[in-house]
């Protein structure tokens, strides 16, 4: 079973690899509808590890989680979507 400590690493490096791959490939994202909704969707898995890597510290520190961790996370993956195209952050 997994601790708070390693499932906290692991969403921290699958959020910087999935950020890495969409920035890497926001040209291709960007250049067809279909692939504008497959980066919306890339977007929501960076919501998805951001909020578990959030959630995570905020319990390994002691604090209690709560809404905040969520609109966090929905900002950074509004602000990473951003980078790839304007519709993709309507797409997630």
């Amino acid at each position: 079973m997994t601790g708070s400590g390693s499932s906290m690493l692991y969403s921290f490096l699958l959020f910087t690899v999935i950020l890495s791959l969409q920035e890497m490939y926001r040209g291709k994202l960007a250049s067809s509808e279909l692939l504008t909704i497959l980066g919306g969707f890339i977007s929501s898995l960076l919501f998805l590890v951001s909020l578990t890597f959030i959630g995570n510290f905020q319990e390994a520190c002691g604090m209690r989680t709560g809404w905040g961790a969520v609109i966090l996370a929905e900002a950074v993956a509004l602000i990473a979507a951003s980078t790839v195209h304007r519709v993709c952050i309507t797409t997630w």
